[in-house]
């Protein structure tokens, strides 16, 4: 057996006030069971609790262990400033043009930590691919599900655009892909040869071969929660595992990051096709459909819209002086493992 990192804890003066500026830093709450005056306080923060302990001793030297953070929507400048406002002081700059290095700031009792750039900032720097992300399947997912809510509770059984599906089915069918990917991560070992040997058939002749399925009488709202629910499971198993990890896919052994591209690239044409079977309107973000793109279709045309390129390359967009796309796959090993 194992053990896992419970808290990263840290000692100082007064708990509840640290554990206010961390939350501050992180975007995470203090925990409710806290208060001030306790001798300790607790911030959530995704992927690494912070565990603030009142001690009476001072802080008398340098750190031996201490945080790296970096901001997701912010440059490494901006959330150096930002956190000097919160009250952190600024002990070294290393910060380097090209976007290595880092800025050695200090919270309010003295703790050092340092502030480092994006995958954003770092990827339009120096040209690199920006990775698809958990964050990426946690968006793709909630942008599909309020999309959907919005349609009548009583039309669900009609084709799904082109499909031979209906919208249910193939809801239920991207639950389904959602769950599938996150449990190929699931394992000690993940399985190099073979899918996770769930048991899979489809609910009719002619239906999506599923091993999750809806409960009819929970209606669409029951629907949707199983697809945000599926999605929540594929989002912790790519944040949580490892990025050598590689485990089974028809389309080549994956990484998390592949499997996450494939789980946002599923969540949106799939989406795609339910909202043209209810007649809504859907258009998921450029952004979010660039880099799928270069992760899963690398030879992919980079001069035509993000969202329609990434239709024509699943077979459901034309473009302009190119042929109709009638079989498709993507390219799941990591692009430096070709």
């Amino acid at each position: 057996m194992t053990s896992l990192v419970q808290h990263i804890t840290i000692d100082c003066a007064d708990a509840y006030k640290l554990a206010g500026f961390w939350a501050e830093v992180l975007g995470s709450p203090v925990s409710d069971d806290d208060a001030p005056g306790d001798p300790e306080a607790l911030v959530e923060a995704p992927g690494a609790a912070l565990l603030f302990v009142t001690v009476p001793e001072s802080k008398s030297a340098k750190n031996r262990v201490h945080l790296d953070v970096r901001p997701e929507d912010r440059t490494r400048d901006e959330e150096v400033e930002r956190l000097l406002a919160l009250g952190a002081t600024l002990v070294a700059d290393h910060r380097k043009p090209d976007g290595r290095g880092w800025a050695t700031l200090a919270d309010p009792e003295g703790n050092e930590f340092c502030v480092e750039c994006g995958a954003r900032e770092r990827a339009a720097l120096t040209g690199a691919r920006l990775p698809v992300t958990a964050d990426d399947v946690t968006l793709a997912v909630r942008l599909a599900v309020d999309t959907l809510a919005k349609s009548p509770a009583d039309n669900w059984r009609v084709p799904a655009g082109s499909l031979t599906w209906d919208c249910w089915e193939t809801v239920e069918h991207l639950s389904d892909d959602l769950f599938a990917y996150a449990v190929q991560l699931g394992g000690r070992r993940p399985p190099q040869d073979r899918e996770v040997p769930y048991r899979y058939a489809p609910d009719r002749e002619g239906g999506p071969g599923n091993s999750v399925f809806a409960d009819p009488g929970a209606g669409t709202s029951g629907l949707l929660q199983t697809l945000e629910s599926s999605g929540a499971l594929l989002t912790a198993m790519v944040r949580t595992t490892p990025a050598d990890v590689r485990s089974h896919h028809v389309f080549g052994l994956s990484d998390p990051e592949g499997f996450a591209a494939m789980g946002v690239v599923e969540t949106l044409v799939h989406t795609y096709d339910v909202a043209a079977g209810l007649s809504l309107s859907w258009a998921p973000p450029r952004d979010l459909c660039d880099r799928v793109l270069a992760r899963l279709f690398p030879d992919a045309p980079d001069d035509e819209d993000r969202w329609t390129v990434l239709l024509w390359c699943t077979g459901r967009a034309d473009l302009p002086g190119r042929d109709r796309v009638t079989s498709w796959k993507w390219h799941g090993a990591p692009l430096d493992d070709r």
